[in-house]
């Protein structure tokens, strides 16, 4: 294979050199340093693949581990070297494309497995070794006092010259003698250590088999065992070996002596407790990761009848803002003295603090009492905010907005618990932050349900799951259809048919509204012709379209609007825009650009609920408006004889206002002829409501025109 200059191949085989030239120097390896590369080079492909996996394989760091040995690394420092190589520069030269905050984690995932799988081979090949020497010292002795008379040359070669540690005592536990290996790992003299009593070697780690096992031995009734245990040096430092224990018999099968293998393990257990620690603590604040959160909310999850747990879910208010303007050294600095706060909070039993990522901290509480607990600890969180917190000469007010849950073990699943914090926590943030809120289920699964239509909205028109529904407009006058407006739904698969106030501000949110918009505008407009065609003797038939305030903005909301109008044939003054009030408040020659220039080729423009918003009346004359949509709470006091004589104050004064701006104005809500009367009375143009028709399809359309044109 070719590499490409500074291709994949190229940047692979940089990283098998940078691994090679760092571990050469501690192998027992006869190659010469460029042919030890290439041994390693097939090992690096092996990381580089493992690196990208969809799942990442943790066999395959371990069997790179494991080929460590095979190429005689044998030495701890060769897997200390190797695990600094490929924290340092395995993402760095084998990422490629990908996220680099998962690439780190997969490296630091397969460092663990390339740990696990060199301890485990070298275990396997010191165990072979151990048995080598113990079958010699066997076959050398029979009995020990024949074995020793009889091979001592033999006996001694394999004795002394042992990489492990050789111990021999009688079956009363004391020891009769040791080789060089064992003391240099005690750090004693043979003159300390022979004489003591084996028994004396105890030790707080020690498994409870540990000693069952030793005494089912030098009974006669177990030929050796094997465990992991820890002995205490003089010098107040732990020695942690892996210790095989065999009984020796004489040549009639009676119990003689013990024989004890030890190899030192101390410096791969600090290996992997130092992996553990990075895999499941964050770098910057030392706090546990959502690794080992998961771990320890699963265990509380799991915990047995009567136990409860409760977790806060912490986000900070306005990091962002903090990242943005003193940059990100300044963001980690803040981010650390948080997590200081935190930890402080989180000192009772059972109580942990864990950094989840950026600015998102969890505090667990377990026990039997949570429901008190927990509210006890997210006001100590919050308490803990309120002190500014210095960073570079700055003083920064720290503000955090906190989801609660709360509840028995056993119900829920780590996921699902995270799930309602998240849920929580944005809700306490909505409501202005600063503040914690309790997870509520309702909640939750409005929040959830709005996930999902919000995650299918980008397909729904595609699968063409829109429909329009259209209300009829009414002159007051002489109770004539004059048009409609045009109401969209959406038929879900999953929940039906959905209002607009279901999904709009959604669409709105993700900026599916501009071409969602786009249609409702295309078959509204293909309607409007269809109605004029069909009953032209009905008189002219509008249709009436709202826009959000995110189409406004749009820079081809003019030229869509031509386009449509054009394909479809239709005069401009079929077409009626309504823009809210709100979505014009303050608006400047900018925004309003686009709508004058409709209105001027012929288009509508209606200020929809009007009266809603906090606008000056004077801004009227500068809006290029011709139609006010006076909102339903202004005519709800006249359902009932007699009307609210508020109200009709203030819509008679709209109404005059208007048509002194040579402005219609339409009614929404009406629902009772009384209504419909007085608004008649007090000069209001057209109105529409469930009095006169609900949503519908064109076809009830059709039939009121049809009436209104056959008398």
């Amino acid at each position: 294979m070719i590499a490409e200059p500074d291709g994949p191949e190229d940047r692979l085989r940089r990283f098998a050199t940078i691994w090679s030239r760092a571990v050469y120097p501690v192998t027992s390896t006869s190659l010469t340093r460029p042919e030890f590369e290439d041994v390693l080079l097939p090992l690096a492909r092996r990381l580089s693949d493992a690196l990208h996996t969809r799942a990442l394989d943790a066999d395959e760091g371990r069997a790179v581990g494991a080929a460590l040995v095979g190429a005689h690394c044998t030495d701890p420092d060769a897997l200390s070297r190797t695990l600094d190589c490929v924290d340092a520069y395995l993402v760095l030269y084998c990422g490629r494309d990908g996220d680099l905050q998962d690439l780190r984690v997969r490296a630091s995932r397969l460092q663990h497995a390339m740990a696990a799988g060199f301890a485990q081979a070298l275990r396997e090949r010191t165990l072979a070794e151990q048995e080598a020497i113990s079958a010699a010292a066997l076959k050398a002795q029979g009995v020990v006092a024949e074995a020793l008379h009889a091979s001592e040359a033999r006996f001694r070669a394999v004795f002394e010259g042992a990489a492990i540690g050789i111990g021999i005592a009688d079956l009363d536990g004391n020891i009769l003698q040791t080789n060089n290996a064992l003391m240099r790992m005690f750090g004693l003299t043979e003159q300390a250590i022979r004489g003591r009593r084996v028994t004396e070697w105890t030790h707080a780690e020690d498994a409870p088999q540990t000693w069952a096992l030793y005494d089912e031995l030098v009974r006669g009734e177990r030929e050796h065992y094997h465990v992991e245990k820890a002995f205490s040096r003089t010098d107040g430092t732990v020695l942690w070996t892996n210790l095989t224990v065999s009984l020796l018999r004489d040549a009639d099968g009676t119990p003689q002596y013990q024989l004890a293998l030890m190899e030192d393990t101390t410096e791969r257990r600090l290996l992997n407790l130092r992996l553990r620690y990075e895999a499941t603590h964050d770098a910057l604040t030392g706090l546990p990761n959502r690794t080992f959160f998961f771990e320890r909310l699963e265990k509380a999850l799991g915990a047995g009848e009567g136990q409860r747990f409760g977790l806060c879910y912490l986000d900070l208010d306005g990091f962002k803002t903090v990242n943005d303007s003193l940059g990100h050294a300044a963001g980690d600095r803040l981010l650390v003295e948080v997590a200081d706060r935190l930890q402080a909070c989180a000192t009772a039993p059972g109580e942990m603090v864990a950094r989840l990522g950026g600015d998102e901290f969890v505090a667990l509480t377990t026990g039997p009492d949570t429901e008190h607990e927990v509210d006890e600890l997210a006001s100590r969180i919050m308490n803990a905010m309120v002190a500014p917190i210095s960073v570079d000469g700055r003083e920064l007010t720290v503000r955090g907005s906190i989801g609660i849950v709360e509840g028995p073990a056993g119900e829920r699943s780590p996921a699902e618990v995270l799930r309602s914090a998240d849920i929580t926590m944005y809700r306490a943030k909505s409501a202005g932050g600063n503040r914690f809120e309790l997870a509520d289920p309702e909640a939750d699964a409005r929040a959830i349900t709005r996930h999902g239509l919000t995650t299918a909205l980008p397909t729904a028109l595609d699968r063409g799951e829109f429909f329009i529904e259209y209300q009829p407009l009414v002159h007051l006058g002489d109770g004539s259809v004059r048009g409609a407006e045009a109401l969209v739904r959406w038929l879900h698969p999953q929940h039906g048919v959905l209002g607009p106030d279901r999904f709009i501000p959604l669409a709105e949110h993700t900026g599916l509204i501009v071409p969602l918009g786009r249609w409702v505008l295309e078959q509204s407009v293909r309607q409007a012709r269809e109605w004029r065609e069909r009953y032209a003797q009905a008189g002219p038939l509008r249709i009436n379209v709202n826009l959000s305030p995110c189409q406004l903005t749009h820079p081809r909301l003019v030229q869509d609007t031509v386009e449509i109008l054009e394909r479809a044939g239709v005069d401009p003054d079929a077409l009626c825009l309504e823009v809210t009030e709100s979505a014009l408040i303050g608006a400047d020659d900018d925004l309003l650009k686009p709508l004058r220039r409709l209105a001027e080729m012929g288009v509508d423009i209606a200020l929809d609920d009007f009266g809603t918003g906090y606008s000056n009346l004077a801004n009227l004359r500068r809006l290029p408006v011709s139609v006010l949509k006076l909102d339903r709470s202004f005519t709800q006091g006249m359902q009932q004889y007699p009307a609210d004589p508020v109200d009709l104050k203030i819509v008679e004064g709209i109404v005059s206002l208007a048509h002194s701006l040579d402005l219609a104005v339409t009614v929404e809500g009406v629902e009772t002829g009384a209504q419909a009367e007085q608004l008649r009375i007090l000069g209001c143009d057209t109105a529409q409501g469930w009095y006169y028709a609900r949503p519908g399809p064109p076809e009830r359309l059709h039939d009121l025109a049809l009436v209104d044109a056959t008398g």
